[in-house]
């Protein structure tokens, strides 16, 4: 059963989420704690892997990258969690959820610049993460304009490397 956080971490993580970029001492000054206590409660929750600290690009000004949310219809007998679990670790992939709806999985895709990467995402790298037919149908919808939305580039994105990760 997951937890919930208290409040001084509610606290911490809420600050972080606003500016990421204050040292322990001046969080420990805004959020009036000690020191220590800013110190232990950070490494607390990174170390549970409740918070990730990372940077964040607007999508909104970065015209060279392309969104997309994919919904899935999975065959998955029960299985749909492990399914996510394994889209979400594909290249190019932010997020893969096990939802409510007309789908089963809505997974969030971001691509640098070139639909082929896209392409290849919903043809070959999503069905290929499950077993055969275990990906009954997807439907793939491409952001045209978002507001607000910030996201951290996934594996696969301004790779510096040409060789890209394959499912397994």
């Amino acid at each position: 059963m997951r937890e919930h956080l208290d409040l001084t971490d509610r606290r911490l993580v809420k600050q972080l989420s606003q500016d990421a970029q204050p040292g322990i001492n001046r969080l420990a000054e805004i959020l009036a704690i000690s020191v220590p206590t800013v110190r232990t409660r950070l490494r607390n929750l990174l170390d549970r892997n409740l918070l990730k600290i990372v940077g964040l690009l607007n999508l909104t000004e970065r015209p060279e990258l392309i969104s997309a949310i994919v919904g899935i219809n999975a065959q998955g007998r029960g299985r749909a969690r492990e399914l996510a679990q394994r889209i979400s670790e594909l290249p190019f992939v932010n997020s893969a959820s096990v939802v409510t709806g007309r789908f089963d999985i809505i997974v969030d895709v971001t691509v640098a610049g070139d639909v082929a990467d896209l392409y290849r995402v919903t043809s070959e790298l999503i069905p290929g993460a499950g077993e055969p037919g275990e990906v009954v149908r997807s439907e793939t919808f491409v952001v045209m304009a978002s507001c607000n939305k910030w996201v951290s580039l996934p594996e696969g994105c301004w790779s510096d490397d040409s060789v890209r990760k394959e499912p397994a």
